[in-house]
C-alpha cells in the first residue's frame, strides 16, 4: 500500500506576507517609473522658447504681477531661489549688483521664490537688499514648467524669448557679467 506523502500546508499568514511583499515590490516599481517619467530637465530647455508665466509679486513692489510676455525685447534673467537655500546666499548680493549694473541696458531680473514662506522670503530679500521684482511660485507651476532640479537655478532669456543658458547652482561674477554683456550686445531677431 502506498502511503500518501504529506504536503506541508502553507498557512494563510504566510500567503498574506508573500502577497504584501509582492504588492510592495510592484508599488515600489511603479514609484520608480513615475519619477523617471519627467520628460525634460531644465538644461534641455536651452535654445527653446522660454515657457510663459505670470508671477504675483511680493507686496513691496509697485506692480502686483509681472508677465514674461510683457518683457519681450529685453534680456531676462529668471532666478529660482529660496530663503532656506544655503547656495542661494552665495549669489544673492551678486544678482542684486548685476541688476543695478544692467537694468538701464534693457535687462530685467525676476526672482521666483520656491517652496518658501512669505515671512522668510521677505527677510531674505531685506538681508541682501533685493530690489528686482520677486514673488512666490504659487503651486510650483513656474518651477514645474521650467523643470528646475533645485535652487538656485537661473535661466538667461534673450531678447526674442529664447532660453540661451541654464545655470544650475550659484553663478559667479565673471560668468554672469560675461553672459549679460553678450546678450545685451545681440540684436533681436524680431526687429
Amino acid at each position: 500500500m502506498e502511503q500518501a506523502i504529506a504536503q506541508p500546508k502553507q498557512s494563510s499568514a504566510g500567503r498574506s506576507i508573500i502577497l504584501i511583499i509582492g504588492l510592495l515590490l510592484i508599488l515600489g516599481l511603479g514609484v520608480v517609473m513615475a519619477v523617471n517619467l519627467q520628460t525634460i530637465e531644465s538644461t534641455e530647455l536651452q535654445d527653446q522658447p522660454a515657457p510663459e508665466f505670470t508671477l504675483p509679486l511680493f507686496d513691496q513692489f509697485e506692480e502686483e504681477k509681472i508677465s514674461l510676455s510683457d518683457l519681450r525685447g529685453q534680456v531676462v534673467v529668471v532666478n529660482f531661489w529660496a530663503s532656506w537655500c544655503v547656495e542661494c546666499y552665495k549669489e544673492a548680493a551678486l544678482l542684486e549688483q548685476a541688476w543695478q549694473d544692467y537694468k538701464d541696458q534693457g535687462v530685467m531680473f525676476i526672482g521666483v521664490d520656491y517652496l518658501d514662506t512669505p515671512k522668510e522670503a521677505l527677510a531674505y530679500m531685506a538681508q541682501y537688499g533685493i530690489t528686482y521684482p520677486s514673488g512666490p511660485d504659487i503651486g510650483d507651476k513656474i518651477s514645474k514648467d521650467y523643470a528646475i532640479t533645485g535652487v538656485p537655478e537661473t535661466f538667461f532669456i534673450d531678447k526674442d524669448g529664447k532660453i540661451v543658458h541654464v545655470q544650475i547652482g550659484p553663478i559667479n561674477q565673471p560668468q554672469l557679467y560675461g553672459l549679460l554683456d553678450q546678450l545685451v550686445a545681440q540684436p533681436s531677431k524680431g526687429t
